[in-house]
Formats: C-alpha cells, sequence, structure tokens
C-alpha cells in the first residue's frame, strides 16, 4: 500500500515538473510562427492577425525579393511592433536538379562558393539592421539546403547567428534542440485541426514547435487558407496560459545553448 502510494506521488510530481520546463516560461511548450519570403500577405494578412491577438511573429526576408523592396517602410513598422526581421539570404539560392527545375542557374546553390553565400548573408544582416537597428538575428535555411560541395555553409557564420531554422518535420524538449538547425513543420494545405493537433503535441511532450508559413491566403504555391490560419491563433490564444508564443530568437535564446551541424 505505502509502496503504491509512493510510485503514486512520484509519478503526480514527474507529470508537474514535465509540464511546467523552466525554458518556456513555465509552460507546456513554445511555439514560434515563422513566415518565409516576405511575401506582401505577411504584412496585409498576418501582421494584423498577430497583433490583434497580441502575438509575435518572425519573418524571414529575403533582401531581393519583391514584396521585401516594394514595402521597407511596412517591415520597418512589423519591426517595431515587435515583430522579429530574420535572415533568409539576399538571393535564396536553392540547390538545383530534378523536381527543382524552377531553381534558376544564377541561384543554384550547388554553383556557389562559400565565400560568395557568406557574403550574401551577410549582406542581409546589414539591410535587416537598417530596418530595425538590432544585432541579433536568426538565420533560415532556403529550400532547408545547408550544404555547398559537402560543407555545412553556416558554420562560417554561425557567431552571427542566435540560430538556424531548418526543415526538418520534428519537435525537441529543449536539451535536445540543435540551434545550428532547429526543425520546424511546413505548413501547405492543412486544416486548423491538423495544425493544431501538432501544438497539442508539443504540449503533451514538453517540446519546442516551429511553424513554417509561405502563403497565407495566396501569394505561395505553398499556401494556406486564412480560416485555416485564423483557428490555429485563436487555439493558441485560448491556451496562451499553457503555451509561450513568441518570435524564434526568443524561443532560441531559453534553450541549451548547443549549436552543430548534423
Amino acid at each position: 500500500m505505502k509502496n503504491a502510494l509512493f510510485i503514486s506521488i512520484f509519478l503526480l510530481a514527474s507529470s508537474f515538473l514535465f509540464a511546467q520546463n523552466p525554458a518556456w516560461k513555465g509552460k507546456k511548450c513554445a511555439v514560434a510562427l515563422t513566415y518565409d519570403d516576405g511575401l506582401q500577405v505577411h504584412l496585409d494578412n498576418v501582421v494584423p492577425a498577430l497583433d490583434s491577438l497580441g502575438f509575435k511573429g518572425t519573418f524571414y526576408l529575403s533582401g531581393s525579393f519583391p514584396g521585401v523592396t516594394a514595402r521597407v517602410a511596412d517591415w520597418k513598422k512589423a519591426a517595431t511592433h515587435g515583430h522579429e526581421l530574420a535572415n533568409h539570404t539576399l538571393f535564396h539560392p536553392c540547390t538545383g536538379g530534378p523536381g527543382r527545375e524552377w531553381v534558376k542557374p544564377d541561384r543554384d546553390l550547388s554553383t556557389y562558393t562559400v565565400p560568395r553565400i557568406v557574403d550574401e548573408i551577410r549582406m542581409t544582416n546589414t539591410f535587416l539592421e537598417a530596418l530595425d537597428g538590432k544585432k541579433q538575428r536568426t538565420f533560415a535555411y532556403p529550400c532547408g539546403d545547408r550544404t555547398i560541395g559537402g560543407t555545412y555553409y553556416f558554420n562560417q557564420v554561425k557567431g552571427d547567428f542566435v540560430a538556424a531554422r531548418g526543415t526538418a518535420s520534428e519537435m525537441r524538449q529543449p536539451t535536445a534542440v540543435d540551434l545550428a538547425n532547429v526543425g520546424a513543420y511546413g505548413i501547405n494545405g492543412q486544416s486548423g485541426e491538423e495544425m493544431i493537433a501538432l501544438v497539442k503535441q508539443a504540449m503533451a511532450t514538453n517540446s519546442v514547435l516551429v511553424f513554417l508559413f509561405h502563403g497565407v491566403g495566396g501569394e505561395h504555391n505553398l499556401n494556406v487558407a486564412l480560416p485555416e490560419h485564423r483557428k490555429l491563433l485563436k487555439f493558441l490564444k485560448q491556451h496562451e496560459s499553457e503555451v509561450w508564443i513568441a518570435p524564434f530568437i526568443e524561443v532560441a535564446q531559453s534553450v541549451k545553448p548547443t549549436a552543430t551541424t548534423r
């Protein structure tokens, strides 16, 4: 009887400690909402929706993209509202090949050198600092591609960044996060219920969950419908006492400071 009581108390205490991790501000999990490519729908659809709920998102800007260059003042305004402006390179180079015929030859990462990508990444940091005045920054690999000729190019610039976001569909507990390649769930056509299920999984496992959006209500072939995006935001607001919703940079700063190139 005493043993059974001890086991019950131990399991209850373990459950409480597991659910309330100090890395997540005492909440069950962390959620970062990230949006790639600096699209105009991010400014028109996403920023107002986040602002209305008091949420702050992370926007990965490619400095040469039209949605960035045409609306510099609006991106500055988003930064003043607390949204993170983050580095997605200057020209968004991806590795070409079968299935990626859309990659232009002059933007094919396989034709790059490491010094070239380093220069373009650092130029983008300079551009972003001109927008928000900040030194600390995070990075996202275009198309999730991380190597040039077998070399992990982020190794050359990781001292310039707090963390880098990848594209692997995974969520991890704070001590298991690789800050050089943080996993993220790419969203393309999922329902609100499917995205909410991911949040519930993160809550149950005390994990960090990063959402990777492109189009939100259009402007990209990788897209989530506006009503489904709203369902996710509504659920997050309803569970704000259990879920820490923060820009990617703040979530990265809260975890164990490790960075590898797995």
